[in-house]
């Protein structure tokens, strides 16, 4: 029978209800991999039936279509083609390439038989206890190599910057050492001497008449020492010289 209205005569006819929109049928197994692991998935098949195919399908299919085709050729092409794959990559950026080939493995049994797969969908996988925290830690000891990677970068870069300002400190220094010419170097002498003799502090200078050597105490600056606290002074002891005097005894020369 075609979509629309239909003359069905009670008692004569019998009406069978196909649905010919998209139906969605969740499956869940255990699909195998390469290595022999079985990784536990949910998966989604969305499918639907041709409606000029629907005598067909009844004729070869029966009504329950679904649980004797559909589900069976499902199974065996998920096995199929997760067997091509290791567990890992179940869980990976090839999920939508194995979505694809059960598709298309499942098309070459059910276009025939009036059925169109619109699409495969792996909603869940949970992998094994032991293989999951595996591939943890791998994650986690990739997290730490890029972080260790990081550090050496910085710590290249921060060694990189500390010679490259050594190199400007040293060439900074060459160019002045280039031009200290002796005239310049007199006249900061000369200049370091007017200085010193506007000062008010009491001051010694030694000098060889180029480069001043300067031993003062400057009297400006107030002791810190607190008054409690004791003090201790060198007494540097000093020859006195003085003149010598006649004897009042001895006349001096020239008197009578």
């Amino acid at each position: 029978m075609q979509p629309g209205a239909q003359l069905v005569i009670p008692g004569v006819n019998s009406v069978l209800r196909v649905p010919a929109r998209v139906v969605n049928r969740e499956v869940r197994l255990e699909m195998p991999s390469k290595e022999g692991l079985n990784v536990a998935a949910e998966v989604s098949i969305l499918y639907r039936a041709k409606t000029e195919s629907i005598r067909q399908i009844l004729e070869s299919s029966g009504i329950r279509y679904e649980d004797d085709v559909i589900i069976p050729v499902f199974r065996s092409s998920a096995a199929d083609v997760s067997a091509r794959y290791m567990a890992k990559d179940m869980h990976s950026g090839t999920r939508t390439g194995i979505e694809q080939a059960i598709k298309t493995q499942m098309m070459e049994t059910l276009a025939p038989r009036g059925f169109v797969v619109e699409n495969v969908l792996l909603k869940s996988i949970r992998l094994p206890a032991d293989l999951a925290r595996a591939i943890e830690e791998k994650l986690e000891a990739e997290q730490r190599s890029e972080q260790m990677r990081f550090v050496l970068d910085r710590e290249k870069q921060e060694a990189e910057r500390r010679t490259i300002e050594a190199q400007g400190i040293r060439d900074a220094w060459a160019i002045i050492a280039q031009g200290l010419t002796p005239s310049i170097i007199s006249y900061q002498s000369i200049e370091a001497f007017r200085e010193l003799a506007r000062s008010p502090n009491a001051k010694v200078i030694v000098t060889d008449g180029k480069a001043p050597m300067l031993l003062t105490n400057d009297v400006g600056v107030e002791s810190r020492v607190p008054p409690s606290a004791p003090t201790t002074e060198t007494v540097v002891p000093r020859r006195i010289i003085r003149p010598a005097t006649p004897s009042p005894s001895t006349p001096p020369p020239g008197a009578r």
